[in-house]
């Protein structure tokens, strides 16, 4: 029903408007930002999904960051246009972009985001990985990609060189 496929150039200032669609003014303004200034997505990683008229339907996007001295993926923004949410493309998004981050090698992804939500893909809350303020610690998650990718992980997150 979806075709999803790695985002390109040509993509970019439709995935934008969709965000500008989905996220509250100001989006651009957090603190997770600051990290993806100046920074290009991961190229296969950071995907469109185009409903069958090849509209697009909904888009997700991952960043590479460091934590302390590891690398890690931030995911985010995802987002699913408002006449297709309920379809269950927001999961598909996130469970084909995890497998294609898992295939080429990363070991672990983070999030700042609910715990309910991503909890259902198996996020769970970091302790010791300090995000940019004013972000609340309670809403940092992460997901191994490798067993024991997150043990020893600490530290302040910052902007991949």
């Amino acid at each position: 029903m979806f075709d999803l496929r790695p985002e390109t150039a040509e993509d970019w200032w439709e995935v934008e408007a969709l965000y500008d669609l989905c996220f509250a003014p100001g989006r651009e303004a957090l603190s997770s930002y600051r990290l993806r200034d100046g920074v290009a997505p991961v190229a296969g990683l950071s995907l469109v999904a185009r409903d069958p008229g090849g509209i697009l339907a909904g888009a997700i996007r991952f960043w590479p960051v460091r934590v302390g001295r590891a690398e890690a993926l931030l995911l985010g923004p995802v987002a699913v246009h408002p006449t297709h949410q309920g379809e269950g493309l927001g999961r598909l998004l996130i469970q084909d972009s995890l497998e294609r981050a898992r295939a080429k090698g990363w070991e672990r992804v983070m999030l700042v985001g609910d715990a309910p939500y991503y909890g259902r893909f198996g996020f769970e809350r970091l302790s010791g990985v300090e995000m940019p303020p004013p972000t609340n610690p309670e809403r940092v998650l992460g997901l191994e990609l490798q067993p024991g990718a997150w043990d020893h992980v600490t530290g302040k997150v910052t902007r991949h060189a």
